[in-house]
């Protein structure tokens, strides 16, 4: 019996790449084979050697055709087989390999914000909403919009089979978050990337569009991040490790913000429970920090800490990778794995 597998993406788009996909019609029980695409449409290739490869790497239920449909999570290649400029993947790969002894865990906390049109979901045609406050966790059809698109993609991504760890109204007027974690590094930027398609296409079906702009609405109001939350084997068995890595992000920290996310500067400004994008703090459960150690851990001795500062847009292969770098080296080094 026939299925349809939909191919699914990263392009080449400057400054924040876009999803892409394709669908493949393949029989039922068929291993996804690599495939190929015209590059040159996706800022990928030039017309004269527009061929670039799609390489199966995660494959999933597909919860919108149903039956037996899957999703195809495909990294970029050249015709060659070496991975693509644009493929963050394959570099997050080597990086987690070469530091899988420390088991490194991810948990992010992707915020997006629901448009109609012009304006955020519930914005008034003219005007503004009143401010914010009363939206975040909120409950009533004058503070919260967008919830049945909402409850319709948490359900396809449970029926994908993503870790989905939740989801909670945002602190703006059409904003939103769900959580993807506890996971691998790979794994989590798999499920990310996916749950986000996934948005996408939901929203199709609604005729809303969803955003991950860092700063969808100008003014008194909160930017969008994706808060990624971190540990090592050792963090979660004590606290001299956690100081360690907060200690080792404040030196990486500008390596760091280069790659959280195009216009990080105008979310991470020092207000709206941010840090400034060129200064580096942590501590216990400030949200006005860099790097936030929730209250529980300290009291534990153990635990995670959260990098507060990827915006929404970010590349989760990337913010990984260089999370894992900086914090399993240090903690290497320190004797602490």
């Amino acid at each position: 019996m026939a299925i349809k597998a939909e191919y699914i993406w990263i392009d080449g788009t400057e400054p924040t790449p876009k999803l892409r996909s394709k669908t493949k019609i393949l029989q039922n029980g068929q291993e996804p084979p690599i495939w190929g695409f015209d590059g040159s449409s996706t800022n990928q290739a030039p017309g004269s050697a527009s061929d670039c490869v799609l390489n199966p790497v995660f494959t999933c239920p597909d919860p919108i055709r149903k039956g037996d449909n899957i999703l195809v999570l495909s990294e970029v290649l050249l015709t060659d087989m070496s991975p693509h400029p644009t493929n963050t993947r394959a570099p997050l790969a080597e990086v987690d390999a070469k530091y899988a002894d420390q088991e490194m865990w991810f948990g992010i906390e992707q915020e997006y914000t629901l448009f109609q049109g012009s304006r955020p979901l519930g914005f008034p045609d003219n005007g503004y909403p009143a401010p914010q406050g009363p939206y975040y966790c909120g409950v009533g059809a004058d503070e919260i919009y967008g919830r049945p698109m909402v409850e319709a993609h948490m359900s396809a991504c449970l029926e994908a089979g993503l870790s989905l760890s939740g989801i909670n109204a945002e602190v703006m007027p059409g904003q939103w978050e769900f959580q993807i974690g506890p996971a691998s590094p790979l794994e989590v930027g798999d499920h990310l990337w996916l749950a986000r398609w996934l948005l996408y296409r939901v929203g199709e079906d609604f005729g809303i569009n969803a955003t991950l702009d860092p700063k969808p609405a100008k003014g008194d109001w909160n930017g969008a991040g994706a808060h990624t939350n971190l540990s090592t084997k050792a963090m979660r068995e004590g606290y001299d490790p956690i100081i360690a890595a907060c200690e080792a992000l404040a030196e990486k920290a500008p390596e760091h913000v280069k790659v959280y996310g195009y216009g990080i500067e105008g979310r991470l400004t020092g207000l709206h429970e941010t840090a400034p994008w060129n200064e580096f703090s942590y501590g216990v459960s400030n949200r006005g920090a860099s790097v936030r150690i929730p209250w529980q851990v300290e009291v534990d001795k153990k635990g995670y800490i959260e990098d507060r500062r990827p915006n929404a847009n970010c590349d989760p292969y990337q913010v990984a990778k260089v999370i894992v770098s900086t914090v399993c080296s240090a903690l290497e080094s320190k004797g602490m794995v």
